[in-house]
């Protein structure tokens, strides 16, 4: 039996966790909001390559975005900043064509704020718990 690099292990861990439950999250938020759908025979496999979408998409362009509107991010006391996911979300929405839909903009910032919630709550009581214990 090969021993397996911890380091390794733990970064395996993490992907796993965070692909898993992110595509739990999107589809919970799928399941709460009318004017959100996936339309496939395939919801999971929709949520989870949207959750890749919007991956590189928070890489890529969400700092420049968040650069260019630092300003506005001041003056709304940060709250400029889910308009920002808005747009990615919208960006995810046209990349991924008819099986993904968001029809109401204004429902989609309030997707944008469920989301980033249901991630902070995710990434703090499930996600770093179990990598902690892992380290150990």
């Amino acid at each position: 039996m090969k021993i397996v690099n911890k380091g390794k292990f733990n970064i395996i861990l993490e992907i796993i966790l965070y692909s898993v439950l992110y595509t739990a999250a999107f589809l919970a938020v799928d399941g709460m909001f009318d004017s959100f759908e996936i339309n496939s025979r395939y919801p999971i496999l929709v949520a989870f390559l949207a959750i890749i979408v919007i991956y590189v998409l928070e890489k890529v362009i969400k700092p420049i975005l968040v650069t260019i509107t630092t300003p506005l991010m001041g003056i709304t006391f940060g709250l400029f900043y889910f308009v920002i996911n808005s747009f990615i979300l919208k960006l995810t929405d046209w990349i991924l064509g008819p099986k993904l839909e968001f029809t109401d903009i204004w429902v989609l910032f309030f997707i944008s704020i469920v989301l980033a919630v249901l991630n902070l709550l995710i990434e703090k009581l499930i996600i770093e718990p179990i990598i902690r214990r892992s380290n150990k």
